[in-house]
């Protein structure tokens, strides 16, 4: 059977782990959340763009005229 020191240790060392895996897990919060923000600039970035494209194609004539060969 295991000591009380034995046990004392452990729960320390578990209190320990859990201490660093709280922490842990609060940076990959704030990661995912960076992240997240990032993705969601680069998304209207890429609509607004996209709008600009759309725009510029719409003023391209519907068909180039044809140069006659001579």
């Amino acid at each position: 059977m295991a000591s009380l020191t034995d046990l004392t240790d452990r729960v320390e060392r578990l209190l320990l782990r859990h201490d660093e895996i709280t922490r842990t897990n609060e940076l990959l919060r704030e990661q995912v959340a960076a992240l997240t923000q990032e993705r969601d600039s680069l998304r209207s970035r890429l609509n607004a763009a996209r709008a600009r494209v759309d725009a510029l194609l719409e003023r391209l004539p519907a068909e180039a005229p044809k140069e006659e060969l001579p």
